[in-house]
């Protein structure tokens, strides 16, 4: 009985002493817990308070109405390592891109937080543009500034050879830009200059994010640029990079474009009234998923899958309106699955397979469950040399009356076309499946 009181009350007293820790008598224990691990790629476990930042109109941060006060809170962040950029409410005038930070997350208030890009310029060339200048001299000054976004281009140099940059200084007639020529730019061939430039971009990055914003891209004051090189959102070896309720309005070119990035998720966002094409992935991104968008009323296609885009889930999507075809797919685009999607009243077919050899063909893509309707041309056209496609439980209708009718061949598959999967589907046209290979390659 003694003993046992003897330590009670040692228990008790020792709660009180200094540096012991009072539920187990001992030292407060400040050691790693099982279960925490350094994050992958720093050398410190996972923190509960990480850097935050936020820009506005008022009331922020970072008080400011362009590019300049955003860039400055995404280039804060990035400082310290990572983390968020909170963007107020309110109308952006973007005179450069918004040049995303890896590990940085930009959120706007959905619907609400507009980034508008600013009137373009444009100037011809009056000195040839010579491939890696890094300096252009233009015809008219007037619009070109240090610090606006540009872009260098000839009647021959489309695609990747288009130069978007930065003007990092001037001399009378003569700017100095942040990134070398891709290519000449002949004064012969019609070479130019604008500022033009994608809303939002992302070089060379990792892990970025870009939530919840309105991106205006004021097509009717500004030149076209071309896919390859911007977009109202425009990542180029972004990889691992998420873009998720943002609306792309209004720009010319396309809505959303991504390049040689590797697991880009494309999520609950839309892509209206652009000139060129609504959703871009392309030039080898693998892995991509796009899922419960919408890509409408877009100058040419809804959802083009460019080149070498492999194993990518392209989901839950309404493509519609679109003034070509609703989705495109082809230059070694193989091993996706496309699945849940709405596809209907887009000027040519719903789904087109480009004509491709056998190397370069779309092969092995599976598409199931989707809804293609209204549409301009047959449901579904297969080009090329195309092998192993499935199609699984479609539903393929025009469900217009008579004359109104344009969808009416369900699927059209093409001379060279090799094994296709047909199983489940209902298709309601005048031609269900009009087959025009030869019966040896149907055997």
């Amino acid at each position: 009985m003694t003993r046992r009181l003897f330590v009670s009350t040692f228990v008790v007293m020792s709660s009180c002493i200094p540096g012991l820790d009072g539920a187990t008598g001992g030292p407060q224990d400040y050691s790693p817990r099982p279960g925490e691990r350094q994050v992958p790629k720093a050398m410190h476990s996972a923190m509960k308070v990480t850097p935050r930042v936020s820009v506005g109109v008022a009331d922020a941060d970072i008080v400011g109405t362009d590019q300049r006060a955003l860039q400055a809170a995404v280039d804060y962040i990035a400082g310290l390592g990572g983390g968020v950029v909170e963007i107020g409410a309110g109308q952006y005038m973007m005179r450069d891109s918004l040049h995303l930070r890896s590990n940085v997350t930009v959120r706007g208030r959905k619907g609400k937080t507009v980034l508008r890009k600013a009137d373009g310029t444009v100037s011809s060339l009056v000195l040839d543009g010579d491939f890696g200048e890094q300096q252009i001299t233009v015809e008219d000054p007037a619009g070109f500034a240090v610090g606006y976004g540009v872009a260098v281009w000839d009647d021959r140099s489309g695609g990747f050879h288009t130069t978007v940059g930065r003007i990092t200084g001037q001399r009378d007639n003569t700017f100095s830009i942040s990134n070398p020529l891709m290519a000449d730019c002949m004064v012969n061939n019609k070479a130019q200059a604008g500022t033009v430039f994608p809303v939002i971009s992302g070089y060379n990055i990792e892990d970025a994010r870009v939530e919840n914003l309105v991106i205006d891209g004021n097509k009717g004051s500004n030149a076209h640029l071309n896919g390859c090189r911007g977009a109202g959102i425009f990542l180029y070896r972004a990889f691992g990079t998420g873009i998720r309720g943002c609306l792309v309005r209004n720009y010319n070119g396309d809505g959303i474009s991504f390049q040689q990035s590797n697991d880009v998720t494309v999520v609950d966002c839309a892509c209206e009234d652009n000139a060129s094409l609504g959703i871009h992935p392309g030039s080898g991104s693998q892995r991509p998923i796009v899922r419960d968008c919408v890509a409408r009323r877009n100058g040419t296609d809804g959802l083009f899958l460019c080149w070498r885009v492999r194993h990518g889930l392209f989901e839950d999507n309404v493509l519609e309106g679109n003034g070509r075809y609703g989705i495109s797919i082809g230059h070694k685009d193989s091993d996706n699955l496309l699945r849940g999607n709405r596809v209907r009243l887009n000027a040519r077919e719903g789904v087109f397979f480009r004509n491709e050899s056998l190397g370069m063909a779309a092969h092995r893509n599976r598409l199931e469950t989707n809804v293609i309707e209204d549409n301009g041309g047959a449901g579904i056209y297969i080009r090329g040399h195309t092998n192993d496609l499935v199609f699984v439980n479609n539903t393929i209708r025009d469900t217009r009356g008579g004359q109104s009718q344009t969808q009416t061949v369900g699927i059209r598959i093409g001379e060279q076309v090799g094994d296709v999967v047909l199983d489940g589907n209902v298709i309601e046209a005048k031609t269900p499946v009009e087959d025009r290979r030869s019966p040896s390659q149907t055997k």
